[in-house]
């Protein structure tokens, strides 16, 4: 920049090399700035250029500073590599938003602050029944026209429909999840039957992914969420010792939880052709 009487303004080289298209930053972006509250400099920028030039100068300008400002979640994944296009997916998925988050919050501490209050016996049995539904919700959230705000976007995104579900799905258990631990650690008298609730919320989300294809999410995941309560108001209770277990909490029902994940993994691996397909349909 040169220092004139009215103030610093872009020398006449740089103007030139402007007006080409030629500015390389960041000299461009100091004169970018500079012409948006220099009148002398406009003036002199007109003087070496044509008039198409310049307003397609004034246009790249305009769409610059009119391109929204990534929020904080979008920032912290820009910073950690991310891609640009794949960021803005994940920080506009709904299931991702402090509304949702903060309800799920409040959600947990209700059910730990009532095991909490039975934990001179027994089982924290309401907290075990909800904790595997918050991640299976999360996840329908996450993908579709009805909920997503990005949805056009997200049909449109230069990506295989099957890896958008799938990053979209790994952020949200995530999320999920890290609140479903913290409110374990809120259950210390417990001890690792605060944890049986991690096998079936796996196998319930993969189960609702793996119909996800044909059904779409919501109605998948409402089909899955039924399912879970209808066995939970069908399992008998077992005791051990002085305690009583609902049976999915078992050894046996934790290793039946593990195989149908396993299971349901597999069916999605094999159907992830189908997401493309159903794209504009189911999801």
């Amino acid at each position: 920049m040169t220092h004139g009487t009215t103030g610093w303004h872009v020398p006449e080289t740089d103007l030139r090399a402007y007006a080409r298209g030629d500015l390389e930053p960041p000299l461009l972006w100091s004169a970018d700035t500079h012409l948006t509250a220099c009148a002398h400099c406009r003036a002199a920028l007109a003087d070496v250029t044509d008039p198409v030039a310049l307003d397609a100068g004034w246009d790249r300008l305009d769409a610059e500073l009119d391109a929204p400002r990534p929020g904080l979640l979008e920032s912290l994944l820009l910073r950690l590599g991310i891609a640009d296009h794949t960021a803005r997916l994940l920080a506009a998925t709904p299931a991702l938003r402090r509304s949702w988050l903060g309800a799920v919050a409040a959600v947990l501490v209700l059910t730990v602050a009532v095991a909490a209050g039975h934990a001179t016996g027994g089982s924290p049995t309401l907290f075990l029944a909800l904790a595997p539904l918050l991640p299976l919700a999360g996840v329908a959230l996450s993908y579709g026209p009805a909920l997503d705000p990005t949805y056009e976007m997200a049909v449109v995104a230069p990506m295989h429909g099957f890896r958008l579900l799938m990053i979209r799905t790994v952020a949200v258990l995530g999320a999920g999840l890290g609140l479903n631990l913290l409110a374990t650690l809120a259950l210390p008298g417990y001890g690792l039957r605060a944890l049986t609730w991690l096998l079936p919320a796996l196998a319930l989300t993969a189960t609702a992914l793996a119909l996800t294809a044909r059904l779409g999410p919501v109605p998948a995941a409402s089909l899955v969420g039924g399912g879970w309560v209808a066995v939970l108001l069908a399992a008998d209770s077992v005791r051990a010792g002085e305690e009583t277990t609902l049976v999915p909490f078992t050894a046996a029902g934790q290793g039946v939880s593990a195989a149908v994940a396993v299971l349901a993994a597999g069916l999605l691996v094999l159907m992830r052709d189908r997401f493309d397909l159903s794209r504009g349909r189911t999801v």
